[in-house]
Parts: C-alpha cells; structure tokens; sequence
C-alpha cells in the first residue's frame, strides 16, 4: 500500500503541475463562459431581428391575416404591379415579396400564391405563411359546410387534459422529459470526463513506456500497482480541475450574466414546433398554476440521492474504463496506434447517452430504459437519467438501482483483473502492433 500511495502522489503531482494543466484548468472556464455567453448573445441578436416580407394582395381576401409575428413582420403594398413589386422590395432590402393574386375564390388564390426571397426560404417563414394559408382555408371549408366563424372559433379552440397521480397529486406535461433531462446532464458530466481523463491516462502510459522510464519503475513496483496508481492519481487530478472548473466558471457566468443584463432563460428557447423546450413552454404558457407545477416537480427532485449516486456512477464508471484505456496505453507504442481501440470504448458511451434520452423520454420504466440503466457499460449514465423521478413508487425500483451499482462493482473487479493481466505484458512489449487476437492471448499469461 505504501508503494500504491507514492505512485498515487507522483502521478497526482505531475499532473497538477504541468503548465497545460495550470493553464486550461484557469483558461477553460473563461472559454466555457464565454462561449455561452456568445450563445446567449446572438441567441438575442437573433431574436430580436425581424424579417421584412411585403405583402401584395390582389385579391379580397386575407385583408387582416398577416399580422406581425415573432421574427416576421408585414409591410403591404397597394397599386403597383407584380413586376414594379418585386423591384421595390429588393430595392428596400426586404426579406421577400408574399404575391396574391385575384381571383373569384379563396382557394384558387393559395393555389397561385407566390413567396419571391432571394435565395432559398427561411424555414420559420415558410411555416408561418403556410399555417395562415392552411387556417384560413380550413374556416372556408367549413363555412361551404353550414359552419359560422363563432363555430369555427370554438372548433380552434385547444384542449390538455388535466393529469394526476393516484394519490390525487397534480402534474403537467413535459415533466418525464424535463426530469431525464436534469438527470442526463449528470451523465453527460461523466462521459466527458471518461473520455477527457481516460485519455491522460493512456497518454501517460505510452510516454512512459516510449521513454523507457517503465523499465525502470517496474522494477520497484508490481505491474497491478503501477496500473491502479497511475489511474487514482489521474482521476484525483481531474477531480480537482473538475471542482475548480465548476467553482470559477460559476462565480464568472453569475457576475458576467449580471453584468451584461442577459437572461439564461433565453438559452432554452428554440424556434419551431417539437422538442422539450417547445413541450415545457407551451405547458408554461397554459396558465399559472402549470408554471408552478413544474417549478413544484423541479424542487421535488431527489437532489441529494442525484448527487450521491453520481459520485458513486461516476467514481465506478471513470475506474472500469480508465483500466481499457490503461491497458491500450500498455499494448501500443503510440497514439496513432490505438485509434483500433478506442472506438469499441467510447462506443458505450454514446448508445448511453443516445438510446437513454430516446427510451428515458418516452418511458422511463420501459424495457429498454431498465435494461440499459442495469448493463455495466452504460448504466452510469442512463440510470442517472431515471433517478430524478426517485427511488420506489413512481421511481426506480430499489432492486434495479442496487443491481446496477453491484453488477458495475463486479464489473470493476473483473476488467481492472483483465487489464492488469494485458497490462503486465504489454507494458514491455515494444516495436510490434498487437491485434485483438493477441490481446486475448495475453489474457492467458
């Protein structure tokens, strides 16, 4: 243990003072705040530019229809031509010219509707043109069938179904969607550091090996301590950039959100119809009392159980792929060589995190869900992305949550054993490619 503690703390020391190190750990966070700042920024700028589209309206119809919209705004034009129109508009520097012709119908008017842009039209244009076509062409319809425009209005009008739990709680939409999300974000946390720190790890063992220095050091040392010290010590690197990171990058984006009056609510919004953002505000949008059932949900969130198992996902997850990453770094003379390697490594990790939010969203307790929340591989973090909902009724069950933490456990065990074993050997193998049918070779040493 004695020789297990040293490495620990060579490895520890010689990443925390690398100038690199130094340098990102108080750089990134500037970066990071920066770059969301950027974000936020032209995220405003964007909003905040409207598009001018004339309107010339040759017909009787959709006299009070185009109304200015959110990035859109109508200018009409009366008494001209087609031609003089599509003149003046690109003269003036307008988005696009919106040309309804006369005719003796209202559909016989959209059918011969043009939209002159420039270039290829905006999307969010498109669909605000097309969805008051489409309004106003199902209230004629309607009307040819006996139907008045109070009818029509009632027929408009939208519907959510009021939602509560057996025990008579209420709920609202979007919830299972907004809790996998604050959950995935724990998981997501945990790839990037995998992937960034597993990396180092790999990197150290090919720089020590390449350099002869190993020949050295494992004449002191058993092959297994080398392995563990070298991932603890990178790992407890990391940790600390990691705290350091969250800490600084914090403090910076409260002081530079104050600073410049920018609201973070505006990171979440995005145009068009779909997706969780669109789901939650249109929920939030329903009145006040939904409003605060997602904040109510939101404080309901089982945020010391997130936080607890994290640690542990995420302290068995780094373990088990730092080991591959460590062994690869053992089996190969440089980085060019491992690229073999690495995809089957990461490739885990992304399933997790795209067949997580895809099945979590949908159904947190369905098959798909549960068995990627228990499988070694993946668990630490799609079962992050269930936990928000809590553990018991309505939650995770208990069995399923200690099932997974005591299948990664055995997990660990076994492939920390495994990467030893490639380890030993390929840790003083030099100048030789190693395929996967000698790896597994190794494995029999």
């Amino acid at each position: 243990m004695h020789k297990l503690g040293l490495i620990i703390r060579r490895e520890y020391l010689a990443k925390v003072r690398n100038k690199s190190f130094v340098i990102m750990t108080f750089l990134s966070p500037i970066l990071l705040v920066g770059m969301i700042v950027l974000i936020a920024y032209l995220t405003k700028v964007n909003d905040n530019e409207k598009r001018l589209v004339a309107v010339l309206n040759e017909s009787p119809f959709f006299k009070t229809d185009f109304e200015s919209k959110r990035g859109i705004s109508f200018v009409p034009l009366h008494g001209i031509g087609l031609e003089t129109a599509k003149d003046s508009v690109l003269d003036m520097g307008y988005y696009g010219l919106l040309y309804l012709p006369q005719r003796a119908s209202l559909e016989g008017v959209t059918e011969d509707a043009f939209l002159y842009t420039k270039d290829a039209p905006n999307t969010l244009v498109l669909e605000t043109l097309e969805g008051i076509f489409e309004d106003r062409l199902r209230e004629y319809r309607l009307q040819q069938l006996g139907v008045s425009s109070e009818e029509y209005a009632r027929v408009r009008m939208g519907y959510e179904i009021n939602t509560a739990t057996f025990s008579g709680q209420r709920s609202a939409k979007g919830i299972n969607e907004f809790k996998a999300v604050v959950g995935g974000a724990f998981g997501y946390l945990i790839m990037m550091f995998i992937i960034i720190y597993g990396g180092f790890v790999m990197r150290s063992v090919i720089e020590e090996k390449t350099t002869r220095i190993i020949e050295v050091i494992i004449s002191s040392v058993r092959p297994f301590q080398l392995m563990l010290g070298k991932i603890i010590g990178t790992s407890l690197a990391g940790v600390t950039q990691f705290l350091i990171w969250i800490f600084s990058a914090s403090l910076l984006m409260i002081a530079v959100m104050l600073f410049l009056d920018i609201d973070p609510a505006i990171l979440m919004q995005r145009p068009g119809p779909g997706g969780l953002e669109a789901s939650l505000a249109q929920s939030a949008l329903s009145g006040d009392d939904t409003s605060q059932l997602l904040v109510e949900e939101f404080l309901k969130i089982p945020m010391g159980l997130l936080v607890g198992c994290f640690l542990i996902y995420f302290v068995l997850g780094y373990l088990i792929y730092s080991s591959i990453y460590a062994a690869i770094g053992a089996a190969v003379d440089n980085e060019t060589d491992t690229q073999q390697f690495i995809f089957p490594i990461i490739m885990p990790l992304m399933l997790a995190i795209y067949v997580g939010f895809f099945s979590v969203f949908s159904n947190p307790h369905g098959p798909i869900a549960v068995a990627f929340s228990i499988f070694p591989l993946t668990s630490p973090i799609v079962m992050l992305m269930r936990l928000p909902g809590g553990v018991g009724e309505g939650g995770v069950p208990l069995w399923q949550l200690l099932a997974s933490i005591a299948l990664l456990l055995v997990t660990f065990l076994a492939i920390v054993w495994l990467a030893a074993k490639i380890y030993r050997v390929g840790i003083l193998m030099y100048g030789k490619k190693p395929t996967y049918r000698e790896l597994y070779k190794w494995l029999k040493y």
